[in-house]
């Protein structure tokens, strides 16, 4: 759909625009909505879940942040129904009633999760076919086995620095960094840009007055990537995507960017944290890994299942008047699918203590032509992560009681705070000088013309060190996003873009 010339896109809106109105009688917000927001919502979202499914059935009202009235879908088959049928339920944000009308401010938190952006997850048809054979090209020229030999060797360099110390925060010290380790190389960013930007898209999918100043951050960063690549192509992301035949546009590249990083993320992290506190805690698990019952994939299957990486999945929007779920749905109303209240309908899941092995219906990575392109690579980080970490270390435990754990949720996700483990102290060998000058550069070194192309030829992505990108994650940072976004912030997590490739 294309707007009229005076009307802006969302993430085009003035920040002078007027105030929200109130809602209009008959929509969701009337209709005794629960907020899906602060409260029960990050206290007890299965709970809420619960409640919701059976006061209303399998799609329910609710309220977003800001009290923007939506549907959150609840049922599997509806969450299928919705994803898969982008004809009357599409991704074009511009279609978004509650914006047409003014009743969302330009600066709420939902714009950077909902709002409409040049992106393939903002088309449908054409369009988001032109835009998505650009990144599933893009992510296609990896050498699958190398960047695979790098998620290891990353894997292992976060195990050294805490393998001698018998202790270890699993969340903040592994699983908040490995993902985005792998991120930056595949962009062409130096490492250095990692903390900053794991921050900032964590606090992006949090939510909150400073996400769109966590936004504005992680938008600057990626335009400097673009520009830097543009006067000076290398083996990266970045690069192929700028190249590509389907001839993407500035912003276009950008957001591009943008999705993959965000919705690499939070994602990731999660999925490595959950799938070790479940390894960690639950005898079943455990004992079946060890006796060979369970491989680690299985165990990422089953916590995909129970605990997705995303609880709520932005968003759907009605292209007319129909009846779906038992709701009277408007055009323009938005839907949001429910991925974790889905794999728990009972419809399809009558006993949640029954196993899943195997079994990949799950809706953690969506569903229908927007399905994440990426997911495998999720999955290989995740069973890399926990492979990883029990061979380096076999007598883990958890430090503390199983529910003494703490977790703050969002909208959109769910996370732990902390995971504190323990194990018997080991030695790292010390790497000798003359293997560490045969270690591939790290991204933050430049690589001059003739070097890259030797390299690349030889090597490929996963060997050759990406040339110079943006000089520093400081020099990057608009004020209000560097104040949001400490310098300090450990490194968070990536999930579930690039797994496609790994041919696992």
């Amino acid at each position: 759909m294309t707007l009229p010339a005076d009307q802006p896109s969302v993430g085009q809106l003035r920040a002078d625009s007027p105030a929200p109105a109130a809602p209009p009688p008959g929509c969701p917000a009337h209709q005794a909505a629960a907020r899906l927001y602060g409260g029960e919502a990050e206290a007890d979202p299965a709970g809420l879940y619960a409640k919701l499914r059976e006061q209303h059935g399998p799609v329910a009202p609710v309220l977003l942040e800001g009290e923007v009235p939506a549907w959150l879908i609840l049922g599997y088959r509806e969450n299928m129904e919705a994803a898969r049928t982008p004809t009357r339920f599409s991704r074009d944000a511009r279609i978004w009633r509650e914006w047409q009308e003014g009743r969302v401010r330009p600066d709420s938190p939902l714009i950077p999760m909902v709002g409409w952006r040049p992106d393939c997850v903002s088309q449908d048809g054409e369009e988001h076919q032109r835009l998505r054979s650009a990144v599933n090209d893009s992510l296609g020229r990896f050498d699958r086995h190398g960047v695979r030999r790098h998620i290891q060797r990353y894997a292992n360099q976060l195990i050294d620095g805490f393998a001698p110390l018998g202790r270890a925060d699993l969340l903040a010290q592994y699983a908040q960094h490995l993902p985005m380790l792998v991120l930056t190389r595949l962009f062409g960013l130096p490492e250095e840009f990692g903390p900053r930007l794991v921050e900032a898209s964590t606090g992006l999918i949090k939510g909150g007055e400073k996400a769109v100043a966590y936004n504005e951050y992680i938008m600057r960063v990626l335009s400097d990537l673009a520009a830097t690549k543009s006067a000076e192509p290398g083996y990266d992301f970045a690069s192929w995507l700028i190249a590509h035949p389907a001839g993407l546009t500035e912003d276009e590249v950008q957001n591009h960017l943008r999705l993959v990083l965000i919705a690499a993320n939070e994602t990731t992290t999660n999925l490595i944290a959950n799938t070790l506190r479940v390894v960690l805690t639950d005898p079943r698990f455990r004992a079946s890994l060890t006796g060979g019952l369970m491989t680690i994939p299985d165990a990422v299957e089953q916590v995909l299942w129970d605990e997705p990486p995303l609880m709520v999945c932005p968003g759907r929007f009605a292209t007319g008047d129909m009846e779906f779920g038992g709701q009277q749905i408007r055009a323009g109303d938005l839907l949001v699918l429910g991925l974790a209240a889905g794999n728990t309908d009972p419809a399809v899941r009558p006993d949640l203590s029954t196993p899943v092995h195997g079994n990949r219906s799950h809706l953690a990575f969506s569903r229908g032509p927007h399905e994440c392109p990426g997911q495998d690579i999720g999955r290989a980080v995740t069973d890399c992560a926990v492979d990883a970490l029990l061979a380096r270390l076999p007598d883990i435990h958890l430090a503390v009681p199983e529910q003494e754990l703490n977790w703050t949720s969002s909208t959109w996700s769910r996370h732990l705070d902390v995971l504190p483990a323990e194990f018997t102290p080991r030695r790292v060998a010390q790497v000798p000088a003359q293997r560490l000058a045969t270690e591939p550069r790290p991204a933050s070194v430049p690589r001059t013309a003739s070097q890259g192309a030797a390299q690349d030829g030889a090597q490929g992505a996963a060997q050759g060190a990406p040339r110079s990108a943006p000089q520093s994650a400081e020099s990057t940072a608009p004020e209000a996003a560097a104040a949001a976004v400490p310098a300090a912030a450990p490194g968070s997590g990536w999930r579930a873009l690039i797994r496609r490739f790994f041919g696992i």
